[in-house]
């Protein structure tokens, strides 16, 4: 088991390595001059030079790119180019309503969307598997800006129940949170239901078509029991998958969703330094996305090994 477990997390180092060769030339080779936007418009060649030379600009993509990773394993991300404050507390500030979001939006997706897909799939082919069904296509559907903007008009401009904008943490107290975070976080929601609404669907039609299940129905057991026991429970990799991605997802922070709800997160963070070009801020961003990614799948993969007797070691 351990040693299982140890590969495991050894394939990982491969794959953050890929990922962080990909960012560093991306953003190196794309268009744009970060010391141009630091100098500004009327700032001489000699000024340019001296600033590429301050951020290291002009040295070799190699040693620029060993001194990035160097940093990273010593714990420093570097300084961000604009505002000159280390990156990871720039992240740090702005990862909590982030993370707040995105576990308030995944509790509501669950507790709506697994339910659904068990009654769609127990109703296959009646009017309660279209409506499910064509709900799930209108969340597809619908862009999130449009999802957000009519809650917005609904809930606090017509009704005033809400505020429209704004954000408190949870140290404010529950109730001033799910005041600012509930629209936003139903705005989120609305495609995850969706999504999780179709594979909890799908994944129970396959195991609702079982022997055992066929078996336990002859021997009398309860219907709620077989749906929500027997069948979800075995149905569960495949939902779990699809959270555990769309939990990375929403931590990566949705930048439509903060910027209309005038949230601080690591959405609107990663926008405003791609703006700006700075590096360090955008290259410590999306690595830190794709080891979360690389996180939550390892942990979905080693749960699997956990709990599915058909894996060997």
């Amino acid at each position: 088991m351990l040693s299982y477990i140890f590969k495991r997390v050894l394939s990982v180092v491969p794959v953050l390595f890929l990922v962080s060769v990909f960012v560093f030339l991306m953003l190196r080779l794309t268009p744009g001059d970060p010391a141009a936007i630091l100098a500004g418009d009327n700032a001489t060649p000699e000024t340019l030079q001296r600033i590429r030379d301050a951020m290291g600009l002009n040295e070799p993509l190699l040693t620029q790119y060993v001194k990035w990773i160097a940093g990273i394993l010593r714990g420093d991300f570097g300084t961000s180019l604009i505002s000159g404050v280390e990156v990871l507390d720039l992240v740090a500030k702005r990862v909590g309503p982030s993370i707040s979001l995105a576990v308030l939006t995944i509790i509501i997706a669950v507790l709506v969307a697994i339910p659904m897909g068990v009654i769609a799939a127990w109703k296959h082919r009646s009017w309660v598997d279209y409506l499910v069904m064509s709900f799930s296509v209108l969340g597809f559907s619908v862009p999130l800006f449009l999802v957000g903007y009519v809650l917005l008009l609904v809930f606090s401009v017509k009704l005033g129940w809400l505020p429209p904008q704004g954000f408190k943490p949870l140290s404010a107290g529950i109730a001033p949170f799910l005041e600012r975070a509930i629209l936003p976080a139903l705005t989120l929601a609305s495609i995850y239901i969706a999504l999780i609404a179709r594979m909890t669907r799908a994944a129970m039609l396959d195991v609702l078509n079982e022997d055992y299940i066929r078996t336990a129905r002859a021997k009398g057991v309860g219907e709620r029991r077989i749906l929500f026991v027997h069948a979800l429970k075995n149905a569960a990799v495949p939902i779990a998958t699809i959270v555990g991605a769309g939990f990375a997802l929403l931590i990566s922070g949705v930048v439509v969703t903060e910027t209309i709800f005038n949230i601080p997160g690591i959405g609107r963070l990663t926008v405003d330094a791609v703006l700006a070009r700075d590096y360090p801020v955008i290259q410590a961003l999306i690595l830190l996305t794709a080891s979360v990614y690389v996180a939550i799948n390892l942990l979905i993969d080693l749960s699997y090994s956990l709990f599915d007797p058909r894996i060997r070691y």
